[in-house]
């Protein structure tokens, strides 16, 4: 009997002793899992043009956002610029994809031209993000200001200023270009809802300066009675015009570039509300890739939104319209006079410390 015991005992203690194993192997392999995901990714980013003030401001915030916690040590980060032709971008995106990085980065020179080529990289393994111009493939993550939300508040903002009433301007952007038609649909169609305000003209702003300056000045020499302008640009081209015909400043929608957002708040008596579709998007995209590699968020290809607050002189409540938190425009904190025109802001997401001086590089 005595015999007995000792054998089950000692069968006892070896089987706690295999288990006992098996637990510390289990948790060498989750420590090695934890030190793998904890790893530098390489991250290559595609973009099809450079020519403008926001392209050029994106890769800086980019660049930077890799240098600094929580990115800091975890990225290797790669930009690969090409000619602004879909062949260019896809023969560079084939000689990145046999790099085989963790992820590539798109600004896509096509919604769906690119979609075979990227097809290729996700069937490799290779995370796909695309953002700003995004792909429709359904392996790439979309990432992308709402620009469903962003015309619709500030029409509204717009029309609250006006209290629903008045004759207005609206900036038609550039003819044929996708988004104009979004946002000039999103104009319209809070309008609707106000049948006191009347649209007595249209023009089309083409994203620059200069033809908004022209296109409002045209406009104000039949309709020296305008109340309020929606344009799809500077905003600030619009104050310029009623200033040069000797017109008050009226309320103004634009977007966010850094002379707007002084001009709207060095102009006595202006009004101004600036979407924004942020050149941090790089930086967004960059800190997705590396959290979807490490594992602490699921791997979900879809659309990601990004909603960033609205800069104005006068912020008001809006709702009904999606995200419509709003800043106000003031001098040395968000708006930036001895800093680029061509300054797109916000510049730094809330996750990373990005000065506009380095965002303006």
């Amino acid at each position: 009997m005595h015999r007995r015991l000792i054998g089950l005992l000692a069968a006892a203690a070896l089987v706690v002793g295999a288990v006992a194993l098996a637990a510390t192997a289990a948790l060498g392999s989750t420590a090695a899992a934890r030190h793998a995901s904890a790893g530098k990714y390489t991250i290559y980013l595609s973009n099809n043009f450079l020519g403008n003030d926001w392209r050029q401001q994106m890769e800086r915030v980019a660049k930077v956002a890799v240098g600094e916690p929580p990115l800091a040590g975890r990225v290797d980060l790669h930009i690969e610029n090409v000619a602004n032709t879909v062949q260019a971008q896809i023969s560079s995106l084939n000689d990145i994809i046999q790099t085989k990085p963790n992820a590539i980065l798109v600004d896509a020179g096509s919604a769906t031209a690119l979609n075979p080529t990227l097809d290729r990289a996700c069937a490799q393994g290779i995370l796909v993000i695309s953002f700003d111009q995004v792909v429709t493939d359904k392996c790439a993550y979309k990432v992308q200001s709402d620009w469903n939300a962003i015309p619709r508040v500030q029409a509204a903002w717009l029309a609250e200023m006006l209290h629903g009433k008045g004759n207005v301007f609206m900036d038609l952007g550039l003819a044929g270009a996708p988004i104009s038609t979004q946002i000039t649909n999103g104009y319209k169609a809070v309008l609707k809802k106000y049948p006191g305000i009347k649209v007595v003209g249209t023009f089309n702003g083409n994203y620059a300066l200069g033809p908004e300056q022209s296109g409002v000045a045209n406009l104000l020499s039949a309709h020296p009675d305008v109340d309020g302008i929606l344009t799809q640009g500077y905003g600030s081209g619009a104050l310029k015009a009623l200033e040069q015909a000797g017109h008050k400043p009226v309320p103004v929608t634009g977007f966010s570039y850094n002379s707007s957002a002084v001009d709207c708040a060095k102009t006595a008596g202006a009004s101004c509300i600036l979407g924004a579709n942020p050149a941090y998007l790089s930086a967004f995209a960059i800190k997705l890739a590396v959290d979807t590699l490490d594992g602490t968020k699921a791997k979900n290809p879809g659309n990601v939104l990004l909603y960033t607050p609205y800069l104005t002189t006068n912020p008001i409540k809006i709702t009904g319209y999606g995200y419509a938190t709003m800043q106000k425009i003031v001098l040395g904190k968000t708006a930036f006079p001895d800093l680029a025109p061509g300054l797109t802001l916000p510049v730094s997401p809330t996750w990373v410390k990005i000065t506009p001086q380095a965002a303006a590089g």
